[in-house]
């Protein structure tokens, strides 16, 4: 899996994902890649340090709903793959703001989608048959599991929130590239993911940030949700395996087998802040606070990876309390990638309550 002389496009490669995979590959591959990033509030280019001095890595800021601009960067790179990550993915802000969900997630992959397929038909027939568009997605579409199973690559699609129902769409139209163009696409749904450069209005940072300020810690509902955790770098890895030995037309859940309740995650994250950065007001957990549950909040994720870990051999590094640990342990000691994003406006207030 070297990818040697082959180019890849990162759509979103300055996401928290997209980062993860565009560091995966420079350190890892011998691939040329090309980083295509609109560079909303999310994305943060301090995510990838030492690319600027790396021959294999150019960045081009790019919106993939447009088309124009799109195919100029097919014509100029000429690439042999795309990793789709380019996606608006907060739930809480999708409840706000549905628009640029859809706008984004659906018809953005559909631009996307054409200018690769104008692209793969331009290519030599050898080419042709070694190019690919790997498409990555979220469990979420599958909707809310009860207390047993698992979501497989056969689960039926039930998204409940506007950001999964704009991944779910996007997922069909990646299949329907395939089945009618002949496009050869794969698809990807993971598990939740955590881990290093996670921007801060997500669950995990959002507490590891609060939890060091000493500020109140708001858990959702009862907190008993559960979600299936993924290192971002382990996912990272699997994104990489599907693009070179996957089947072409499959798709492949990626997951962790880590199902914790985000109450067992605050906790955590609490128990471990107080380890590692002691505070002289004592332990975090009094910090926790039980608020009003999001609009449509699934009950539980899970999913199975055997297809993955059967067929093309991959396996999860990293077990929850060994991820956990090195994140928060992470957030502690690079104050200044997050700080700064603090210092540019962001404000961690809550969204998302369809009020």
């Amino acid at each position: 899996m070297h990818f040697k002389a082959s180019t890849i496009f990162v759509t979103g490669g300055a996401g928290f994902i997209g980062s993860a995979v565009i560091r995966h590959l420079l350190q890892n591959t011998h691939a040329r890649v090309v980083n295509i990033d609109k560079l909303t509030y999310a994305a943060n280019l301090n995510s990838l340090p030492g690319t600027n001095e790396n021959l294999n890595y150019a960045f081009e800021q790019q919106c993939i709903c447009d088309g124009l601009g799109l195919r100029r960067l097919f014509e100029k790179y000429q690439p042999d793959a795309v990793m789709n990550l380019a996606a608006e993915s907060h739930v809480d802000r999708s409840i706000d703001g549905p628009g640029e969900f859809i706008q984004t997630n659906i018809v953005g992959t559909f631009t996307l989608l054409q200018e690769a397929l104008r692209h793969w038909r331009s290519l030599s027939p050898e080419k042709r048959e070694q190019f690919r568009f790997l498409h990555i997605s979220t469990d979420e579409v599958f909707g809310s599991l009860g207390d047993d199973g698992f979501f497989t690559e056969i689960t039926a699609y039930a998204p409940n929130s506007p950001y999964s129902a704009s991944k779910a769409s996007s997922d069909h139209l990646v299949r329907a590239w395939h089945e009618t163009y002949d496009l050869p696409t794969l698809i990807t749904n993971c598990s939740n993911n955590y881990g290093p450069y996670h921007f801060p209005e997500k669950l995990i940072p959002h507490m590891i940030i609060k939890g060091l300020a000493g500020e109140p810690l708001p858990v959702y509902g009862d907190g008993k949700n559960i979600r299936d955790w993924l290192y971002v770098e382990d996912h990272a890895k699997a994104l990489a395996l599907v693009l070179a030995h996957g089947v072409v037309g499959e798709t492949y859940n990626v997951g962790g087998r880590n199902e914790r309740t985000n109450l067992h995650v605050v906790e955590s994250i609490c128990d471990l802040l107080d380890h590692v950065a002691p505070s002289a007001t004592g332990a975090r957990r009094h910090l926790m606070t039980f608020v009003a549950d999001r609009p449509g909040h699934d009950r539980r994720y899970a999913i199975d990876a055997s297809k993955l870990e059967r067929e093309l051999g991959w396996r999860a590094q990293e077990n929850f309390e060994s991820g956990i640990e090195k994140t928060v342990r992470w957030y502690v000691d690079e104050q200044f990638w997050w700080r700064a994003i603090l210092e540019r406006g962001y404000a961690a207030k809550r969204v998302g309550l369809n009020q």
